[in-house]
């Protein structure tokens, strides 16, 4: 019989507050914020310090890499590490659109001005532009050769994408620019109406990581590991002129227009230059900055009066811009100042230079490096009276800064920003090294470098959050109302949870405390450490009044050991002891008389944890040389040696009552197996760093792991069946189709054209595909049967009606047609062309045949359009050679134009009846009020001719 386990899936995570992989923003309110988690996304109420959502993609363990607001202020696009964009609603907490195009982790997002074009770039090094209401990539822009860490899109100011060019601005695009940055060290300037990159920008020597662009569209600021920032002035001149006039730009402007850089007259006066295009993008200056660190972030304030510049530190420092009249006030006095020391003006220069627009005015420093930040959307900072930021922590914090409007210049050396909130409660500041479950399993307890938590299992909030040393291993004590912790300084630390206090602290050790056990009996704990002693522990009552007792414990005994102790664990009839040493040997001892029982070696590299099965029959070990041994307590016999994982197994612990057991590891995943059949049973998968620690229920029914990406994570035992033989068959067809997909991606034959298609071949684009082909199947199949039969009903011959397909009527006895246009609009709208790739030819004519009975029975012309558009572009050159569909496809067009032609007329009713009513609105809601105290002004019209006599 085949043995039958249950499932354990992901039941919640927490503990984070802030990634760090991502940037954090303000909702379009200023008091949510929007923060990634690992691959969650978070909404904290700023001032209560509390979660009000979570946007999680059911299936998804990919980690959140960019976040990018929409105008709207309701919308965000997330860009995941797998390459996709998913589109959440903060209203909602849904996601109703995903996009994917790119082959690696999104690192740049940004929407344009009207929200309904996305522009992404990624580590794969392509820019791809979405269009947010289709749902569908526009084209993918190539250049770049390197990862892109920044994206804007530029309009001309005071315009919009879609007002019609003038004359003045006969080279300006119409549908605007986009400018990139990546760490190739280029900035480029893309024309999306043509799909070309226009300029690049080659003045950086390193990475570029950000740039920002100003409200009024005129100034570029970029940064990378330079010491400065770089500004780049934006000549919108230069964008308006025709190709024609692009000519060749003499340096001194000498040249006549009228000469070109070829003509060379008789005397040879011109001589031939190369042409040189005029340049839209010019250096400006140089901005000096504090830190030495790489910049992360360039951000202009949404008034255009403040930028902020982050590095790789812990401080962010906002510039102030000032406006044209005080930089004219300020060249005056620096004019003034020069006269009066009698220097000669016209060494003083008048022009504007970027020290004077832009100066430094406050550097906000933090208690952590910075991971990104944010302003608050407030646009007038002055009635505000000071500029609020948004700073997310590499340290897992998210904080809020006010800092002052306008600094005074006595004061300009002082810091006046203040911190307004701060979320931290929720979290850890390092990794979580050690967990323990209390006696009935509702609470959790985790520590860290310098922090003890406490958990309930229930609703995942901390409920207690105290200050300890660098934990190393943790148990909760009998009664559950103490927690005992062994720390990196060789202390034990006893707390009480009740109060949240320390109650003890001893140096028991003189190196670090690895490893601590509570005696089965309930009476007292043992603990292993670095300095080669294993100590014994009795549990006492301190009377400190007569009313008052406290718990407190005694050392009773010690055993020496000949090398490090990494680990202790006592059997659950307490006849046992179990100390792993750092020689990779396990020595067994007997509990009462601490004689030598047995001696395990077989490790290479030494045994970082194990654990001894309810019933004291089972040892289990694992080590840093990635092995997980059982050995048997009677004879110390090794059962089995299992290569469990591709990195330093850490923790190992058995389910009570049984003989499964489950291991973590580095390798970020958590195992469970079989401890009788040595058979791995499943994969549990989702950590995005190292699992340090690993902590089960008595019962089994979950487990609690912790990591070095400071996530804690549950997972609960299930009511599915699983079989090991399904498991395996499904991990080898994930193998399969991970390298199916990777084989069936298009060869770079366009490796030098700029622009390219923005889908990309994926496992749900190849499903799609051979839905597809299915329906056609099945419909071409009705469809043949159906003729047969009327064509030998019309030769009068017997024929008996064809059985009806049992899809077709499950489906609600559905025609053929009706069936493939349902699967066809059950396709996302970014995975349909990649689908209609897979067709082969002959599958593409049955749908042509299919599409002409859509366009006659006007059914979804829409969808039908974009699938004929598609079909054409990508087998012109059969559906060309091929005479025989040339009625149907004349059919085509005739249905199509006239079914789009209605579509036309009916839009244009409806556009007209809406202004008609909007019309109506006005006229009746709208009223002007005069003021009847006033009299009328007289106009030119009112005025009576007067005849006036003139005399000389």
């Amino acid at each position: 019989m085949v043995k039958a386990y249950l499932r354990y899936e992901a039941l919640a995570s927490f503990g984070v507050v802030a990634s760090t992989l991502s940037n954090i923003c303000y909702d379009k309110t200023g008091k949510l914020a929007i923060a990634p988690a690992l691959e969650e996304v978070l909404v904290w109420d700023l001032r209560k310090g509390v979660q009000v959502g979570k946007w999680h993609e059911y299936g998804n363990k990919a980690a959140v890499t960019c976040i990018a607001k929409a105008p709207n202020g309701s919308d965000y696009a997330v860009g995941y590490a797998d390459g996709t964009i998913r589109i959440w609603n903060i209203e909602t907490s849904s996601s109703t659109v995903t996009l994917s195009g790119h082959r690696s982790a999104v690192t740049a997002l940004v929407f344009d001005d009207q929200g309904t074009r996305l522009a992404s770039g990624s580590r794969d090094t392509d820019l791809i532009v979405w269009d947010v209401i289709a749902e569908s990539g526009l084209y993918r822009l190539k250049g770049h050769k390197d990862q892109i860490t920044c994206l804007a899109f530029l309009t001309k100011p005071g315009t919009t994408t879609n007002d019609n060019e003038t004359s003045d601005d006969v080279g300006v695009a119409k549908e605007g620019y986009l400018v990139s940055s990546s760490k190739d060290t280029l900035l480029k300037l893309w024309d999306l109406s043509a799909q070309f990159c226009r300029e690049t920008i080659v003045g950086h020597r390193s990475e570029i990581w950000s740039f920002a662009i100003s409200t009024d569209k005129r100034l570029i600021l970029s940064g990378g590991s330079e010491p400065n920032v770089k500004a780049w002035q934006i000549d919108w001149r230069v964008l308006g002129l025709s190709l024609e006039a692009l000519g060749t730009v003499d340096e001194n402007d000498t040249i006549d227009k009228s000469v070109t850089a070829m003509d060379v007259d008789d005397d040879g006066k011109n001589e031939l230059k190369a042409a040189t295009l005029q340049k839209a993008i010019t250096p400006y200056g140089n901005l000096p900055r504090h830190s030495r660190e790489r910049i992360s972030t360039i951000r202009f304030h949404s008034s255009g009066e403040f930028v902020g510049v982050q590095a790789a530190d812990r401080s962010v420092q906002l510039y102030r811009i000032r406006d044209h009249d005080y930089i004219q006030k300020k060249i005056q006095r620096r004019r003034k100042r020069a006269k009066e020391k009698g220097k000669d003006l016209d060494q003083v220069s008048s022009e504007i230079q970027l020290e004077d627009e832009i100066k430094s005015q406050v550097i906000v420093r933090t208690q952590a490096k910075v991971g990104s930040f944010d302003f608050a959307p407030v646009k007038d900072v002055a009635k505000a009276g000071h500029v609020q930021i948004l700073v997310s922590l590499t340290n897992n914090v998210i904080e809020v800064y006010n800092a002052p409007y306008d600094v005074d210049k006595k004061d300009e050396d002082t810091e006046d920003y203040t911190k307004l909130h701060y979320i931290d409660l929720q979290g850890h500041r390092s990794d979580v090294r050690t967990l323990a479950l209390s006696s009935d399993d509702g609470i959790l307890a985790s520590a860290s470098q310098n922090l003890l938590k406490l958990w309930n299992i229930k609703t995942r909030m901390c409920i207690r959050s105290i200050d300890c040393g660098y934990a190393l291993c943790s148990a909760f004590l009998p009664g559950d109302r103490h927690i005992l912790l062994g720390t990196k300084t060789g202390e034990l630390e006893l707390y009480d949870i009740g109060s949240a206090t320390m109650i003890q602290s001893i140096k028991a050790h003189d190196g670090p405390v690895y490893s601590l056990a509570i005696r089965p009996d309930k009476r007292g704990f043992v603990t292993g450490s670095a300095d080669k002693d294993v100590k014994f522990w009795d549990f006492d009552l301190l009377e400190k009044s007569a009313s008052e007792k406290s718990l407190t414990f005694t050392h009773m005994r010690t055993l020496k050991m000949s090398d490090e102790v990494l680990c202790v664990r006592y059997s659950p009839d307490q006849n046992l002891l179990a100390v792993s040493l750092l020689d990779t040997t396990v020595k067994v001892f007997y509990h009462d008389t601490l004689k030598f029982f047995l001696s395990l070696y077989g490790h290479k590299l030494p045994v970082l944890d194990m654990d001894i099965s309810s019933d004291n029959t089972l040892l289990a070990t694992c080590s840093a040389d990635k092995n997980v041994k059982l050995w048997g307590l009677d004879f110390g016999d090794c059962h089995k040696s299992l290569f469990a994982h591709q990195e330093s197994v850490m923790s190992v612990k058995f389910v009570w009552g049984t003989h499964y057991f489950f291991t973590v590891s580095k390798d970020k995943t958590i195992k469970y197996w079989d401890g009788d059949k040595f058979e791995n049973i499943m994969k549990l998968e989702g950590h995005h760093g190292e699992v340090w620690a690993l902590a089960v229920a008595k019962n089994g029914s979950f487990i609690v792991s912790g990591s070095h990406d400071r996530s804690l994570r549950i997972w609960e035992k299930t009511d599915e069946q699983l079989f090991l033989e399904e498991e395996r068959e499904k991990e080898l067809e994930q193998v399969y189709e991970s390298t199916l997909v990777s084989q069936m991606e298009k060869a770079d034959v366009n490796d030098n054209m700029e622009v390219d298609a923005a889908g990309i071949q994926t496992m749900e684009t190849l499903k799609a595909g051979e839905r597809i082909m299915e329906a056609i199947d099945i419909g071409d199949e009705e469809r043949k049967g159906w003729e047969d039969y009327e064509t030998a009903k019309s030769k009068g011959l017997p024929a008996v009606p064809p059985t009806r397909n049992t899809i077709l009527v499950a489906m609600g006895d559905v025609t053929p047609d009706r069936y493939v246009l349902d699967v066809i609009q059950k396709i996302k709208a970014n995975d349909l062309e990649e689908s209609l790739l897979v067709l082969p030819f002959s599958k593409v004519m049955s749908l042509l045949a299919y599409i002409e009975m859509w366009a006659k029975k006007n059914w979804n012309i829409i969808l039908v359009s974009r699938v004929l558009f598609i079909l054409t572009k990508t087998h012109h050159n059969q559906i060309v050679s091929n005479r025989i569909m040339r009625p149907m496809l004349d059919s085509i067009r005739i249905h199509l134009r006239m079914q789009l032609q209605r579509q036309k007329d009916v839009m244009g009713y409806n556009r007209a009846a809406l202004s008609y009513l909007q019309r109506d609105w006005k006229a009746r809601n709208t009223t002007d009020f005069l003021d009847g105290s006033t009299a009328p002004k007289e106009t030119d019209d009112d005025k009576k001719r007067k005849f006036v006599k003139l005399t000389a």
